[in-house]
Parts: C-alpha cells; structure tokens; sequence
C-alpha cells in the first residue's frame, strides 16, 4: 500500500493560525516603531535648530545681561514644527572686583519648547563662553 504525502485540513488550518498570530504581532510593533520615530524625529528637529540657535546667541558680541530675549523659529525652516525659544545670559564667573577689560566666563540658557501633538513639550540648552567685560557692566560676585 502506497502512503500518500502531504498535510492534513487540521495541520494546514494551526499552520494558518499560527502564522496570523505572528503576523498582527509585528505589525503592532511596527505601527509603535513608527509612532515612536515621529515623535523623536520632532524632538531631533527641535534640538538641530536649538543648537542653530545657541550657535547664533555665542557669536552675538554684547548679549544683554540677565534680560530675557525670546523669538520663535520659522516653520518654513522647521518643516512645520511649531517652536520659540528663549534665552538669558549671565556672568557666571569673574575675578573680584573684576573691571571692564577683564576677561569673564559668561553662561547662556536657552530654554526651546515646542508642540507634539498637542502637548507642550520644553528642553534646555546651556553654553559658556570667555569674552571681555564692557566698561558699563558690573560683576557682584557668585549668586547664592
């Protein structure tokens, strides 16, 4: 007698089921993986033009001590994204008594908040840079 080769109904239809579980498996996981990439992709957006703008606060020669200026970006430039930012500069560290001419370590905060989905999302950046104080300018020591 001649055996006949093959699957059964029953080993076909576990076989079906198994690869359907396996399937909307992965597809949950690929449709998180691309909600999670959105959402990184605005943050990474935000971040590129914090920098951009830090960039442009570190090369403005005579930044207004302890005002606060703010802007918001172009969305033409950010591809949408809905972002302003804004920034205080400080003297962080000088030596006492310290007249114009001296050098002065200066500090620039930089606060970028943006919306992701309706929700208001905030980040912030700081820098230091050494430059000469201006004759107007005083220094009153370390804040405590």
């Amino acid at each position: 007698m001649k055996r006949e080769r093959g699957f059964s109904l029953l080993e076909v239809m576990v076989a079906t089921l198994i690869m359907a579980v396996a399937v909307v498996a992965l597809l949950s996981n690929l449709s998180t993986s691309l909600r999670n990439a959105a959402r990184l992709t605005n943050y990474d957006r935000a971040a590129l033009m914090a920098r951009h703008k830090m960039d442009e606060l570190l090369l403005v020669p005579r930044f207004p001590q302890n005002a606060v200026i703010e802007g918001r970006f172009d969305p033409s430039q950010s591809s949408g994204l809905d972002a302003a930012w804004r920034a205080r500069a400080s003297i962080f560290e000088a030596a006492p008594g310290a007249a114009a001419g001296q050098a002065i370590l200066e500090r620039i905060e930089l606060e970028v908040r943006f919306d992701q989905n309706g929700q208001l999302k905030t980040f912030q950046l700081e820098a230091f840079r050494k430059r000469d104080m201006f004759p107007d300018e005083q220094y009153g020591g370390p804040r405590r």
